[in-house]
């Protein structure tokens, strides 16, 4: 349905919210804030949370929607919008069917986990992804905070001031100290770990980071006119010092609580687009390498432009992804079917309430 049929009819957009981790639950909670969207489905990956309310698992009140396993019922929901926030994997073709029959069933689909500029993984994959979105009739898009705004919408907002161009960089060091998934905390990033089963678990985790951080880099390359001949990812990691208490579980001294990922696009021999990303377990308690949290952004180019913050430029990191994927609902529901980034779409703004 698109926006303006949506809007003619009154009828609200319905939403499925696949996966309910923490990601998954702040945007059921945030689907169930508007008054234009109400919640029409949900899936889970654990058997536990099925036949769940996805209002008691995203903490509120039963809605009377239940979570379910089974691709096929969601398929078969009546739905405008699925908000996909699956674990990202190390291949985005691993996942390209499901999201494939989402789409092809009629259902709009916003990503929070990736696919902000899927021409980063070539041409077949867009095919998959543009068919799909025929059969359906449908758009998909990709959002997000750190891939999906801070990499790769701010530089290319900021660029706007500057011309002649000759470098973007952008970095984002965040602290995990409140942040409560155990499984984003200790599987995803690998704190608490010993330095040896860190180094055993850093070649799947390089890949998803670069799965996901290529799309951002590429994203602003053609923003600015670019085409990027490489991307070159490095990382770098450090040891707590004392033990380390946070929202997901302790991390013991001498294993793995900070690391750092420099993303480097390359174009004409040199590199053009620079992303750096910072994860501290308990930034308070460690020391200042690699910086406090925040965010930091420079446009080389005349002027020479620069923007920071602290920390307290984005306060939940977890709300603050889900609201702008939900706030890209009615836009991405609006626009023509096929793969649209934020290149395509108009500005997507949040809804004031009085």
């Amino acid at each position: 349905m698109s926006l303006d049929t949506a809007s003619a009819s009154g009828r609200r957009h319905r939403v499925v919210q696949w996966a309910t981790g923490a990601l998954g639950r702040s945007a059921i909670r945030a689907v169930l804030d508007r008054d234009d969207m109400e919640l029409a489905g949900a899936w889970v990956h654990t058997p536990a949370k099925v036949g769940v309310d996805a209002g008691t698992l995203a903490g509120r009140d039963p809605v009377g929607v239940a979570a379910t396993g089974d691709l096929g019922e969601i398929l078969a929901l009546e739905a405008d919008c699925v908000l996909y926030a699956a674990t990202p994997k190390h291949d985005r073709f691993a996942e390209l069917d499901t999201i494939c029959a989402l789409l092809a069933s009629g259902k709009n689909l916003v990503s929070l986990t990736g696919l902000v500029y899927p021409q980063a993984h070539g041409p077949l994959f867009v095919n998959e992804l543009e068919q799909a979105c025929k059969r359906g009739g449908v758009s998909v898009h990709g959002s997000g905070v750190s891939h999906g705004f801070m990499a790769d919408v701010m530089p290319l907002v900021l660029s706007r001031l500057s011309r002649r161009i000759t470098h973007v960089y952008a970095r984002e060091c965040s602290d995990f100290a409140r942040h409560p998934s155990w499984r984003m905390v200790h599987d995803v990033l690998g704190f608490g770990k010993d330095e040896e089963a860190y180094l055993r678990a850093l070649r799947p985790n390089r890949a998803v980071m670069r799965t996901l951080f290529s799309e951002s880099l590429h994203l602003v390359a053609a923003g600015l006119g670019v085409d990027l001949d490489e991307i070159d990812v490095d990382v770098d990691h450090r040891l707590a010092g004392a033990d380390l208490a946070t929202a997901a579980g302790p991390i013991p001294r001498g294993t793995v609580a900070a690391d750092r990922w420099t993303f480097s696009g390359f174009a004409a021999g040199r590199p053009v687009i620079t992303v750096e990303i910072v994860h501290k377990a308990d930034a308070a308690r460690m020391s200042d390498e690699w910086g406090r949290p925040g965010y930091s952004l420079r446009v080389d180019g005349r002027p020479p432009l620069t923007l920071s913050a602290g920390e307290e430029w984005v306060s939940n990191a977890i709300s603050a992804a889900s609201a702008h994927a939900v706030n890209s609902v009615p836009v991405v529901c609006g626009a023509d079917p096929g793969i649209r980034t934020y290149l395509d779409l108009p500005m997507i703004s949040g809804r004031m309430r009085l």
